[in-house]
C-alpha cells in the first residue's frame, strides 16, 4: 500500500482521502482534569495545571497532529455557577468556544458523582450532542466509577452513544488513542491550520505569565490564587537571552506579604520554579525580574478582566 501527501491531501492506492481538521472545545466543571488531558494529548505542556479550581482563565489552544489530520483543542475555564463578575467572564469564554468549535470534548470526573454542575453542562450540550465526544477521566484513581458516569449520561445525553464515551486517564494516557480516533472520525475534512511543528499558538509573553501564575498559585494558600494575576511589563531579546520584567498582581496590600514571604523566600521560590519550567519550553535563556504589586479589587474591574480573560 502506498501513501503520498500533497497540499494536505493524502492519496492511498490512487484514491484521494481528504485529511481531517477541526476545532474542538474542551468542556467540563472545574478540576476534572481538562488541562492535564490537553497536555497529555499534545505531548507538551500547553496549559498550566493546579489543584485550585478554575485555574484556566483563557481559551488555551493545543494542537494534535496525527496521520488522520489535525485537531485544534480549545481548553476552557471550568464551568461553575456563580454570580461573581469574574466567573461570568470565564463562562463567556467557555460559551464562545462552544459556539465557534466543530466538535466538543466533554470531560467528567470518574471520582465524583454528577451533580448540579454536570446537569447544567449536559443541558448546554444537548443541542450539540451529534458533535460531542465524552471522556470520563481519572480512571487510574482508586474509587473511579465509570458505570455511574455512563448511567448519568444515558439519562442526560442519550443521543451520545456508548461508542463516543471513553474511560481515560490524563495522568497515564490510558484510553486517549481511542478518544482521539473518535474525534477524528467526527471531524470534517479540511486543510491543517498549523504546521506539523506546532503544538500551541500561544504568544511568548502569555506563556511566561501563565507559568509564573501556575508556580505562584501552587505555593500559596487556597484563598489567594483567585486574587492574583501576572502582568508582563517588559520583554527584550538581546544576545540570545530574553529579559523579562513581570509583576504578580494581588488585590490588597495585606496580600503582598504572602507572595513575597519572609525575607523574600516565597517570591524567590516562585521565580526559580518558573525559570525551571520555562527552560523546558524555550530554547533560549531567560532572565526574570519578578516583583509584586497591588491592583485594588481588580476582579471587579471590567478593564482588567477584559485584559486578562479572553
Amino acid at each position: 500500500m502506498t501513501r503520498e501527501k500533497n497540499d494536505g491531501i493524502e492519496y492511498e492506492n490512487s484514491k484521494c482521502v481528504l485529511a481531517k481538521c477541526a476545532f474542538t472545545a474542551i468542556i467540563g466543571r472545574p478540576s476534572v482534569g481538562k488541562s492535564t488531558l490537553l497536555n497529555k494529548m499534545c505531548g507538551q505542556k500547553v496549559a498550566i495545571v493546579s489543584s485550585v479550581p478554575q485555574t484556566t482563565r483563557n481559551a488555551i489552544k493545543g494542537i494534535v497532529n496525527r496521520e488522520e489530520g489535525q485537531l485544534v483543542f480549545v481548553d476552557t475555564p471550568g464551568r461553575h455557577t456563580s454570580e461573581k463578575k469574574m466567573n461570568k467572564k470565564l463562562m463567556e469564554v467557555s460559551t464562545r468556544a462552544l459556539a465557534e468549535s466543530d466538535l466538543v470534548l466533554y470531560v467528567l470526573d470518574a471520582l465524583r458523582a454528577p451533580g448540579q454542575e454536570e446537569e447544567e453542562i449536559t443541558a448546554l450540550l444537548a443541542p450539540l450532542s451529534e458533535k460531542t465526544v465524552i471522556a470520563v477521566n481519572k480512571m487510574d484513581a482508586q474509587g473511579a466509577d465509570f458505570n455511574r458516569a455512563k448511567e448519568f449520561l444515558a439519562l442526560r445525553l442519550p443521543s451520545v452513544g456508548g461508542g463516543r464515551i471513553f474511560a481515560v486517564s490524563a495522568e497515564t494516557g490510558s484510553g486517549l488513542d481511542d478518544l482521539l480516533r473518535a474525534l477524528f472520525a467526527l471531524a470534517p475534512e479540511g486543510q491543517p491550520l498549523y504546521g506539523d511543528e506546532y503544538y500551541t499558538d500561544q504568544e511568548t509573553g502569555f506563556r511566561i505569565a501563565e507559568i509564573i501564575r501556575e508556580q505562584a498559585i501552587n505555593r500559596l494558600r487556597q484563598e489567594l490564587p483567585h486574587s492574583l494575576y501576572v502582568d508582563i511589563a517588559d520583554m527584550e531579546f538581546k544576545d540570545e537571552k530574553l529579559w523579562v520584567r513581570a509583576f504578580i498582581i494581588v488585590e490588597r496590600e495585606s496580600q503582598k506579604g504572602m507572595v513575597v514571604g519572609k525575607g523574600g523566600e516565597m517570591i524567590k521560590a516562585i521565580r526559580l520554579a518558573s525559570l525551571k519550567e520555562l527552560k523546558k519550553i524555550f530554547d533560549w535563556k531567560i532572565d526574570l525580574d519578578l516583583r509584586v504589586k497591588t491592583g485594588k479589587d481588580w476582579r471587579h474591574n471590567d478593564f482588567t478582566l477584559k485584559k486578562i480573560i479572553d
